[in-house]
């Protein structure tokens, strides 16, 4: 089968196309006919060895996949034929790869292979820094920065289904801010403007939001962190521009400010947070209540260039990859 590999770490064209053979199945692993792949940032982080934790080498990226299940291990029970999504650790830029059947969720009917392999890991990372990790309350604002993007677009209709009031969104051109608009951002912010933190508060009648969702890194964290109100949580999932930030921790007293980070990895770790969130975020996309972007389709073997694209701020929407069937 083929796969997508690369031996070192650095810019997109360390990624390349190499032949493998099939992984089997054991036990209560499951064989995946691989149908869609999603791209993340989280992927370029292990390309270039920026990733949360350490990435070894050699190394297949992929965590979100949907396809068939081809072939189960001895000791699992969901049938050949079905229709699953799912999050694995690693793996996924391949025509076919294992996985544990108690991660797999089955498709509902009706809901394409494309659409369910852009919602696993931005659907679960919108749904939990909202919920477990902010602890957005009805009516409560939110900040959804980089909002055209995976998780953006997702997070700004998933506050507005929580019940949220003002939903603030940023992004960098016109165009995607209209996207944010349509996903039913109230506030649009163009975050290049000189300022924008101001646009912020003024929208919020100076209190601040009281859920923010941080990803960039850098300055626009120290920003970020002037727009939230008292007892506000700024959630951190991300340093997109590879700048750390610098903060006084006592400087959270005064107004009884969080400042939290989330990974999703230790979600995928529970079941009891990890399966009925998925189930609700697939019910959510069949029914029409939450849309999901694909912004662009590539062949497998086309992987280097999306990551290029994608690093280079082209793109809007989630980006899937697709092996030749």
């Amino acid at each position: 089968m083929k796969a997508i590999q690369f031996k070192e770490y650095g810019g997109p064209e360390v990624l390349n196309v190499i032949e493998m053979d099939r992984p089997q199945p054991t036990g209560r692993e499951v064989l995946i006919e691989v149908h869609a792949i999603g791209v993340n940032y989280a992927d370029t982080a292990r390309r270039e060895g920026q990733y949360v934790v350490p990435t070894p080498l050699p190394f297949i990226p992929g965590a979100e996949v949907a396809g068939v299940v081809a072939a189960a291990g001895e000791a699992a029970s969901i049938p050949v034929g079905t229709r699953v999504v799912t999050l694995i650790e690693s793996g996924g830029y391949s025509e076919y790869v294992t996985a544990d059947e108690r991660g797999l969720i089955p498709l509902p009917e009706g809901l394409d292979f494309n659409l369910a392999a852009a919602l696993p890991l931005q659907g679960l990372s919108a749904y939990h820094i909202l919920k477990t990790m902010g602890r957005l309350e009805p009516g409560e604002s939110v900040l959804v920065h980089a909002a055209a993007g995976g998780v953006g677009t997702i997070a700004v209709q998933l506050a507005k289904l929580f019940g949220a009031g003002t939903v603030i969104a940023t992004a960098s051109t016109d165009e995607k801010l209209q996207l944010a608009k349509e996903m039913g951002a109230d506030v649009l912010v163009n975050y290049t403007n000189e300022g924008w933190e101001h646009e912020v508060l003024e929208a919020t009648g100076g209190k601040g939001v009281n859920v923010a969702l941080e990803m960039a890194g850098g300055e626009i964290f120290n920003k970020t962190l002037k727009c939230l109100a008292t007892f506000g949580r700024l959630v951190i999932y991300g340093v997109a521009s590879g700048e750390q930030s610098r903060f006084y921790p006592s400087s959270l007293m005064r107004r009884n400010q969080s400042v939290i980070g989330f990974f999703l990895p230790q979600i995928m770790r529970k079941p009891e947070l990890l399966q009925p969130s998925m189930k609700e975020l697939l019910s959510y996309t069949a029914q029409g209540k939450l849309k999901l972007t694909i912004g662009e389709v590539h062949p497998l073997e086309d992987a280097s260039k999306v990551h290029e694209r994608m690093q280079s701020r082209q793109t809007k929407g989630k980006l899937i990859l697709v092996p030749a069937r």
